[in-house]
């Protein structure tokens, strides 16, 4: 007897339907990366975010191997042409003798015609002396003619920044001479700097310029003889104060000079007072 047969239709594979055997497609506009924030306008303040570097481009840098490769193609044709070349002669080493100068040997300078060593001195000793007939300043600076340096920062209205200025300029030294005559009172500085890194006095002689200029109703002159040093008049302050200063360097030290007065300052007084503090020097 035989077996019943299923019919073909139930022999048959259960079929999936296509879409259940394709993988689940994730659209491309989720596997793009976000767009990369745009850089900040150049307009953006300082303490903003800074804008990202731009990226060197394929020109240049097809450009910058040409430029190496060229380079390289240069130095091994200089190498290959050279030793192509017969070798030169070189001069002999040998030298003439140089012969001795006859005479005695020139005596050194003497301390007054040897400016550094003059400078080098005593300081106070090179300022201009107190005239005939002058008392001394009511309020005096420093010590016996001698300026340190607080008792030197303390002569500006900023003492410590002057203190820092002066440090970084290399301050060596300074001296001071005052005196009053009449209603007028006479301050003369010589300060002295070291000089190992910069030049301090013509760096603070400039950086004065800048302040003197800076005062209203001034008039300037320059001082003959001194390269840029110059002479100042100023009209009065608010508490009716007239002042004339005047500013010029001469080697390793800075001259310093100031006038208050009561009424106007004629210009042949500062002037006067500068040529003659400069000969000393």
């Amino acid at each position: 007897m035989e077996p019943e047969l299923a019919p073909e239709s139930d022999l048959e594979p259960e079929l999936v339907p296509e879409s259940d055997l394709e993988p689940e497609l994730v659209p491309e506009s989720d596997l793009e990366p976000e767009p990369e924030p745009a850089s900040e306008p150049a307009s953006e303040p300082a303490s903003g975010p800074a804008p990202r570097p731009r990226r060197r481009g394929r020109t240049t840098t097809l450009i910058a191997v040409a430029a190496v490769l060229g380079v390289v193609a240069g130095t091994c044709t200089g190498f290959l042409v050279q030793a192509n070349r017969a070798p030169d002669t070189l001069p002999s080493l040998a030298q003439s003798t140089l012969t001795q100068a006859k005479g005695p040997a020139p005596e050194p300078l003497s301390a007054a015609q040897d400016r550094q060593v003059k400078v080098d001195g005593d300081l106070r000793k090179l300022l201009l002396k107190r005239p005939s007939g002058a008392k001394d300043a009511v309020l005096p600076d420093g010590t016996d003619g001698w300026l340190d340096l607080a008792d030197y920062a303390e002569r500006f209205n900023g003492p410590d920044e002057e203190f820092a200025y002066e440090v970084d300029q290399e301050f060596r030294r300074a001296a001071i001479a005052q005196w009053r005559e009449g209603t007028r009172d006479v301050d003369v500085v010589l300060t002295q700097y070291r000089q190992v890194v910069g030049l301090g006095a013509s760096q603070y002689t400039t950086d004065s310029f800048y302040w003197a200029e800076r005062r209203p109703k001034t008039t300037s002159w320059p001082i003959p003889g001194t390269g840029d040093g110059m002479a100042y008049v100023h009209g009065a302050d608010d508490d009716g104060v007239y002042s004339a200063e005047a500013l010029a360097w001469r080697g390793d030290v800075s001259v310093d000079i100031w006038i208050y007065d009561a009424k106007p300052i004629p210009k042949k007084k500062i002037m006067d007072l500068a040529e003659r503090q400069l000969e000393r020097l």
